[in-house]
């Protein structure tokens, strides 16, 4: 069924509603053209060690030989990374990859639970782990199909003493490396020393192979594996890059990339994208260490950053950050969770940049919308759906619904997944026949094409019959001076059926309930209230700074 497309009507100057899809055959193939016309770039910075595109040539070639060679590894077998954001990472995934294998990314802050689901549910034949979270390896490898466990130091990558400096200190000072067995583990150095002077075979990679088993957050049930293939990723590198292209010069880009790299948004937002680019990523290991991030941001010449609403706001309250140069900066991309209209218009007042939001998902590699790169300022939109991406919203009988009206936002594209892994059933209930992705969150198109995110369906509070949509409580609390932080939540009511409850955390000590409720008084309507409002020091999140609302409602009922 054909409609209309009112968004291609406010396209930047420049972008057309097409990408070329054909132009690469693989994630390798980009790769290799930007080592090819940026050797002698920096790629990737970490600890104040910089590598070029060269040297990732050559590590990731050497990485790939020792998974074919050494390993015996065949071509779509998964290989397990699970590492923050160091040198050892890219080098990883691109060997990974030139090897004609599959990613698997895990997040290092797993449970042993956890990491044993995912180890068994993708049959991960070996896994490259940080040194610091071996130990979790060593509870569960034995329950898994893991044949070859490969662990790294922070330090291993950087120069000699600094690199054995820094193991050092985080095995024996701060004693961040708890003790571990693995017995026939090999040091990530030696597979790279295993594999010099080999050639690496000619692996014809296809559009339809698995690039990355991504793993979504698990919040409805047990995670899933989200099958996504070369043809996804070089997809979304090219809409995303055409996209952010028009702000920014080929070999020119320095971007800070804080967001863990087993992320979806990182890892193609700021690895794919600026290596594209012939970019440089300044991967920031620990970016939860505010005043230390904000130290190392205030070294960097950087061009673009990346990141969540929490990340930025931290950013934003830590002392120290309004007296960074932001004089180079022209391209800030806020996503993962809503941007909150005082995050970004408090970011735009420090940084002279606007904070522009983009929309995607795990299941969509992940950008579907994004804002045009010269917004003068924060609209409170999800953007526009980006070239060779249809977006549309539906109500619960599949129908697609008028301008204006709150539906489920659905989006097709060549980015959208291939299906999860190994789970039909699942891959079914979110994908149509039509190939339209559904994608649970509740959202409207304006006349212009723009579409605006409501809520997740199931974050929804129903009040007495009323929806009731935490993002707008939370963004008018969000705007007294008072508030750090601030969720919304739906907690079982006798009269109501559900009543709205509020979690802060106080910039001002001084703050009270009273204060709260009289701020919201003037600024929602009646429904919208919250009846309960909780302090805390903190609020649940995520690894990537994702408000956890569903452990705060949870936390609620049992009160």
């Amino acid at each position: 069924m054909d409609f209309e497309r009112p968004w291609l009507a406010n396209y930047p100057k420049g972008i057309g509603p097409e990408v070329d899809l054909e132009k690469y055959a693989s994630i390798v193939s980009v790769l290799e053209e930007t080592c090819r016309l940026y050797r002698d770039n920096p790629a990737f910075a970490n600890f104040g060690k910089k590598i070029t595109y060269a040297e990732v040539d050559e590590l990731s070639t050497r990485f790939a030989n020792y998974l074919l060679h050494e390993l015996k590894l065949k071509k779509g077998d998964r290989v397990a990374l699970m590492m923050p954001n160091i040198l050892q990472y890219p080098i990883a995934i691109f060997g990974v990859l030139r090897a004609g294998l599959t990613v698997v990314n895990t997040n290092p802050m797993y449970t042993a639970r956890e990491l044993r689901h995912q180890l068994t549910d993708s049959g991960a034949s070996a896994i490259v782990v940080l040194e610091n979270f071996a130990h979790v390896v060593e509870e569960v490898v034995a329950d898994t199909p893991i044949k070859q466990v490969i662990v790294t130091g922070v330090g291993d990558m950087l120069a000699f003493p600094k690199g054995a400096l820094v193991n050092f200190v985080l095995r024996h000072v701060k004693k961040q490396v708890p003790e571990y067995s693995l017995p026939g583990h090999v040091r990530f150095n030696d597979t790279l020393a295993k594999g010099v002077g080999k050639t690496l075979p000619a692996i014809e990679l296809r559009g339809e192979d698995i690039a990355f088993l991504q793993y979504t957050g698990g919040t409805t049930g047990v995670a899933k594996g989200a099958m996504l293939t070369h043809r996804n990723l070089v997809a979304n590198m090219q809409q995303s890059s055409i996209w952010i292209g028009t702000n920014a010069t080929m070999g020119q880009e320095v971007i800070v990339t804080a967001l863990p790299l087993y992320h979806i948004f990182a890892l193609t937002a700021n690895c794919l994208v600026f290596m594209k680019f012939g970019g440089l990523n300044y991967l920031i290991t620990n970016p939860r260490d505010m005043p230390g991030f904000v130290k190392e941001l205030s070294r960097i010449p950087f061009t673009a950053i990346t990141g969540v609403n929490t990340l930025f706001n931290g950013l934003l309250n830590t002392p120290g950050f309004d007296k960074i140069d932001f004089s180079r900066l022209h391209l800030t991309l806020g996503g993962g969770m809503a941007v909150q209209r005082a995050v970004a218009e408090r970011w735009k007042k420090a940084t002279g940049v606007t904070l522009v939001e983009a929309y995607g998902l795990t299941e969509t590699s992940p950008a579907a919308c994004i804002n045009p790169m010269d917004l003068p300022e924060y609209n409170g939109s999800i953007g526009l759906p980006i070239p060779s991406t249809d977006a549309c919203i539906k109500d619960d009988d599949g129908r697609m619904l008028p301008v204006d009206e709150v539906g489920e936002l659905c989006i097709r594209g060549p980015q959208v997944m291939a299906g999860y892994w190994q789970r039909p059933e699942e891959t079914a209930k979110v994908i149509d026949a039509d190939g339209w992705l559904h994608t649970g969150d509740m959202a409207k198109m304006d006349p212009q094409g723009f579409f605006y995110i409501v809520d997740r369906k199931k974050d929804m509070i129903l009040v007495s019959g009323f929806n009731v949509y935490p993002n707008e409580v939370e963004d008018v609390i969000a705007l007294m001076p008072g508030v750090l932080e601030v969720a919304a939540v739906g907690v079982p009511d006798d009269k109501s059926g559900e009543a709205v409850k509020v979690v802060i955390v106080r910039k001002d000590p001084a703050l009270t309930a009273d204060q709260v409720k009289a701020f919201c008084k003037e600024n929602l309507t009646g429904y919208k209230l919250p009846r309960y409002v909780e302090f805390r020091d903190e609020l649940p999140k995520s690894n990537v700074g994702k408000i956890l609302r569903r452990e705060l409602r949870d936390s609620a009922a049992k009160a």
